[in-house]
């Protein structure tokens, strides 16, 4: 089958892995079906879109909300480039699959309300599907309410009259949406285990998401749950759009 290419921006080399290692796990893929480009490194190179089944944006330090003047000139890179990106990706309607830092790309580049209104702590919360979610394939097998984890400092505050609310939460009211057909965001992690989570905190605990004292007891809580239900989503998300050489 093509290669499925996930974008990636965590500069730590530790969570980079992890996360590379979790999208391997949950797709049931092997690394050469998962190509990855770290977007922090170095430019996106030119890309064939028909060499890949689909594209995947992993979760992300960068905040899409902030303003111009607190963000790097790296990130200003990877914005561009992810907005240049999608503008190929709508227009073709090519499947795309963007977990936390995606709610923000992809909402961000269809006109979407991307703000800190809704913004929720690490940890576990019960998501909901709308009655939209629980027609569409790739939520197919996922229960109406399931435990994901999340923790992301900006949310979706307004959809695009255009977008499908597919799943929200009591603390974030847009947690999954689709554009077109084939493009998704999920604001919780569809990757993320409990000790993808925590490995997680360890290394982010002082980048702002939670006081620094905090995080032992952050890891602990979420030793709590056992999250599975998600990674249906990433399964289903491969399966769908799995396209033969």
């Amino acid at each position: 089958m093509k290669p499925f290419l996930l974008l990636a921006s965590r500069a730590e080399d530790a969570a980079a892995e992890d996360e590379y290692a979790a999208y391997l796990r949950y797709g049931g893929l092997e690394p050469p079906e998962l190509q990855r480009i770290r977007l922090e490194a170095a430019p996106l190179p030119d890309l064939d879109l028909d060499s890949y089944s689909g594209v995947i944006v992993g979760g992300s330090p960068y905040t899409s909300s902030d303003p111009p003047e607190h963000k790097t000139p790296t990130q200003h890179r990877v914005e561009r480039e992810l907005s240049n990106l999608l503008d190929q990706l709508v227009a073709r309607d090519f499947p795309f699959l963007g977990a936390c830092y995606g709610v923000g790309t992809l909402g961000t580049h269809q006109g979407a309300v991307i703000d800190r209104t809704f913004g929720e702590p690490l940890g576990a919360a019960d998501i909901q599907l709308t009655d939209a979610g629980l027609q569409d394939p790739v939520l197919s097998g996922v229960p109406r309410t399931f435990t994901a984890f999340t923790g992301h400092k900006e949310a979706c505050t307004v959809l695009p009259a255009h977008a499908v609310l597919l799943a929200g939460s009591a603390a974030c009211p847009v947690q999954m949406f689709r554009i077109r057909k084939n493009l998704y965001a999920t604001q919780f992690h569809p990757e993320l285990d409990a000790e993808g989570l925590c490995t997680r905190i360890d290394i982010y605990r002082h980048a702002g998401y939670f006081p620094p004292e905090s995080a032992e007891q952050l890891m602990d809580d979420a030793r709590q749950f056992t999250v599975t239900e998600p990674m249906n989503i990433l399964k289903n998300f491969v399966a769908r759009y799995a396209s033969g050489t």
